[in-house]
């Protein structure tokens, strides 16, 4: 009988070995492993806010490509038309949502519509979010108030009108896009900040209100990502901001949305209440 050496990788006859024939289904075993392993969704439904650009819609196509149905979520009607076209033109399933996140009241009608056809929403994905940047001097009330109830207080209305369906069905899995300033602050940005501050003190709530029902609530705090809303930082800025990432980049939509979609699966079903920064560094 033929033997394979595995350091040398030479046919040799001995004791001790591995029998060439064994270790070529062991060997044809792993490779199938490694190339069908991936993120499992058993026939979930996903809604995404804020998924007409940016981090939004990069987290709507990677569910969607996990075959997870995606409801994509936003304001502006053109922008999700737009992202929930193309992931049905790539073979995934999506429907584009219109809704002012803002708007308690939509919110609930939209929910309650959503529940009468799907019955339950697997994946909440709290992604919408504003900046209305000023030192706090400067700062209007109005500014104050329009971050903190699209950035905060829509995520308490999704969550408790998705929420208790998921409770229900016993599976769940509920992620809120933070920011790194939502843990150090920012100057000029006291309103964003304390509104990414407050949606880790949220996310942590639910974690433990919603546990024995096995649906998991994380937090995913993006660093400097490439998007609109770093676009117009201007050069000198830019440059600043990379002496504080040791990776010494800004990170790319996707970066975000693969761990988002990590968290969404059935892999991540014994972590919650966690947040996890993407950020190349910057909170260490």
């Amino acid at each position: 009988m033929a033997f394979i050496d595995l350091q040398a990788g030479s046919p040799k006859r001995g004791a001790g070995l591995l029998p060439t024939g064994l270790l070529k289904n062991r060997l044809a075993h792993c490779i199938s492993i490694h190339a069908t392993y991936g993120m499992t969704f058993n026939n979930r439904t996903a809604l995404v806010t804020g998924a007409g650009r940016g981090i939004g819609k990069a987290i709507a196509g990677e569910l969607a490509k996990h075959g997870v149905t995606v409801i994509c979520v936003s304001k502006t009607a053109a922008n999700c038309s737009a992202v929930a076209a193309a992931i049905e033109a790539a073979g995934g399933k999506a429907r584009a949502l219109p809704v002012d996140v803002a708007d308690g009241a939509a919110v609930a009608k939209t929910a309650a519509d959503l529940l009468a056809e799907f019955g339950a929403i697997d994946i909440l994905v709290n992604n919408a979010g504003i900046t209305r940047d000023g030192l706090l001097f400067r700062m209007s009330e109005d500014d104050w108030n329009a971050v903190l109830t699209t950035n905060l207080t829509s995520c308490y209305h999704w969550t408790k009108h998705l929420g208790r369906a998921m409770t229900q069905k016993r599976w769940g899995r509920i992620v809120n896009i933070a920011s790194v300033v939502g843990l150090t602050g920012n100057a000029g940005q006291a309103n964003y900040s304390a509104a990414k501050a407050g949606l880790i003190g949220f996310s942590k709530s639910i974690a433990k209100e919603f546990a024995r029902r096995n649906v998991t609530c994380n937090v995913v705090a993006p660093g400097f990502i490439k998007t609109d809303m770093t676009a117009g930082l201007g050069e000198e800025v830019t440059k600043a901001a990379l002496q504080f990432i040791p990776l010494q980049r800004f990170g790319e939509p996707a970066d975000v949305a693969h761990m988002t979609a990590f968290l969404c699966s059935e892999e991540a079903g014994y972590i919650t209440g966690q947040v996890f920064t993407v950020d190349g560094g910057m909170v260490m």
